[in-house]
């Protein structure tokens, strides 16, 4: 509750008006933590607040050459979606000590210009579970660096970092730790006041 107490005041509520935000999970496997962590976002989110999950399978590995003969379909949907939502939501894994390659080529296909790199100025929120005891901090800490070197405001606080995430979720990847779940909603709160304090009047 302090750490949700410390984004209003600071940021103040902003105005009430409906909210789209774009989330994507760093993981493909469908029963994958970060992909329930999405799910649960979606299904905690506020009235007013609407998730939008993308899946970034069909995203291809960056090449210069595939990007010269024509953006893939699924980049250009990607880019587009990511120039409607007021926020993105990421759900991060952490591999080897850092956020996964699916990730990196993601933003490396955002990056590119649309006329300008889509993650500028966008508010971005940063979650993660992971099955080891250290979470996803490691990775966390190297994506907020990626992200603000891409000019994105990154939602400094709650963090949201589940460690030993197996015993939150079910075998279908399912949320049902309760007192995770009241993270997730205040984190998704804390976002959606975030990116109301920074969206242009």
């Amino acid at each position: 509750m302090g750490l949700y107490w410390y984004i209003m005041v600071v940021c103040g509520k902003g105005e009430l008006s409906h909210l789209n935000i774009l989330g994507f999970s760093g993981s493909l496997r469908k029963a994958s933590f970060n992909r329930g962590l999405l799910r649960a976002a979606q299904e905690l989110a506020p009235d007013d607040v609407e998730i939008e999950v993308f899946d970034l399978i069909d995203i291809p590995i960056y090449n210069g050459d595939v990007e010269a003969d024509g953006k893939p379909d699924s980049v250009q949907r990607l880019q587009e979606r990511i120039v409607a939502a007021d926020a993105v939501l990421i759900a991060t894994p952490e591999y080897n000590g850092s956020y996964s390659g699916v990730l990196k080529n993601a933003i490396d296909w955002a990056s590119r210009p649309f006329p300008q790199p889509v993650l500028a100025e966008k508010p971005v929120g940063i979650m993660g579970a992971a099955a080891g005891r250290f979470g996803t901090a490691r990775a966390q800490i190297a994506l907020r660096q990626l992200l603000t070197g891409q000019g994105s405001f990154v939602l400094p606080r709650p963090p949201l970092e589940l460690a030993a995430a197996g015993h939150s979720f079910d075998l279908e990847g399912n949320l049902h730790d309760e007192a995770i779940r009241e993270r997730v909603a205040a984190f998704v709160e804390a976002l959606a006041v975030w990116a109301r304090r920074l969206r242009p009047d």
